[in-house]
Parts: structure tokens; sequence; C-alpha cells
């Protein structure tokens, strides 16, 4: 990888650090070849800081690190794209991203499982169904998964698209319950999926 750092006066080229799984953009930070090097062979993201004068490794003093996952460069040579796994916030005020936003995946279906994780550990059964659900053991969920898909196939012989997609949208929802209860999530399948796909 050849970076064209002499594009730039004072020799630091843009990195841009994006989270490896939910595709979060977590900040932006300047790096000269000696800190690209360090990044690459210490696996942890470090950046030349202008207020310091030195090479600065993103949670030296918070232990909030950034691992590095994988590095690209753009077709201009003179930007780094960083994926890494954040251990932690990343902006100094505390939030997850220096764009005070919320590191979470922006697909619905991610969202709702970090909302069923959430329930299942924190709520109580008596005013979420969720966690009912989870307290009642993996039997019941499996049960109501069979129940749901039985619901889904009588309605698919019907004619009531609104009633179909309900009990489409129930299985899904139960689905995710299941495999949260299993010890899996959706991008578990996904990659099975996509393995398929590949051959």
């Amino acid at each position: 990888m050849k970076v064209d750092f002499k594009k730039y006066s004072d020799g630091l080229a843009p990195a841009i650090v994006q989270d490896n799984q939910t595709s979060k953009v977590l900040m932006l930070g300047f790096m000269n070849q000696e800190a690209l090097d360090r990044t690459e062979k210490d696996g942890k993201v470090t950046f030349f800081s202008r207020s310091k004068g030195r090479l600065w490794t993103k949670g030296e003093e918070s232990g909030n690190f950034l691992l590095t996952k994988s590095i690209a460069i753009d077709c201009d040579q003179d930007t780094l794209l960083i994926k890494a796994e954040p251990l932690g916030p990343v902006c100094h005020t505390g939030a997850d991203t220096c764009w005070d936003e919320k590191n979470h995946r922006e697909d619905f279906l991610a969202n709702l499982e970090e909302i069923i994780q959430e329930r299942k550990l924190h709520a109580d059964p008596e005013g979420s169904y969720v966690a009912k659900l989870f307290s009642k053991g993996l039997n019941k969920i499996a049960q109501k998964v069979g129940e749901e898909a039985v619901e889904l196939v009588i309605e698919a012989k019907d004619h009531d698209d609104k009633l179909f997609l309900n009990e489409a949208a129930d299985l899904l929802f139960h689905y995710l319950i299941l495999l949260n209860a299993k010890g899996y999530s959706l991008q578990d399948v996904t990659d099975i999926l996509k393995t398929r796909h590949n051959k």
C-alpha cells in the first residue's frame, strides 16, 4: 500500500475510521507513514496528533482502543479507510462516534435483535412479552415459532395480503427470538447463505 503523503503540506493524510460490524463512521484522524506503519504492526489504530506533536494511539489513556481489521486506500492514494473494532466509546465526550451517533447497524432487523437482547437481559417478564417468553425456556420459544409458521402457511392459502404479511412478521420476530435463545444471530444465518451462494 503506497499512500501519497507528499500531497499534503504537513505530510498527514486523512484516515477515516469505520466500525467493521456496523459500518458507522466513528472518527476522522490523520496519519503519516510512521502512524500507518504502527497501526499495521500493532493492530491498534494510531494517528499523528497535531496538538500533541507525536504519534497517538486511540485509547492509550482511556483503554477504548480501535482494533484494526482492514486498511484500504482510495483511488487517488491520498486517503485511508480503516475498518476497526471499537473497545468502547470513540469520542472524548463519551459518545459512540465523534458525530454523537449511536453505533449500531442501520438496518431495522439488526436493531430489533439488539432490542430482543436487551429485553432478555433486563426487562421484567411481567411487563415484557419477550422477557416472558424467554422465562418459559427454549421449548416454549421453539413451539411458538412452529405455531407462527403454521399460521403463515394457512394465510398463504388465502387472499388477504394484510393477514399474510402480519403472520410473516410474527414468524420473523419469533425466529429472531429463537436464534437469540440458541446463542446465534441473523448474521450467522446470513453468513451460511453467503457461503452457499459463492459455491
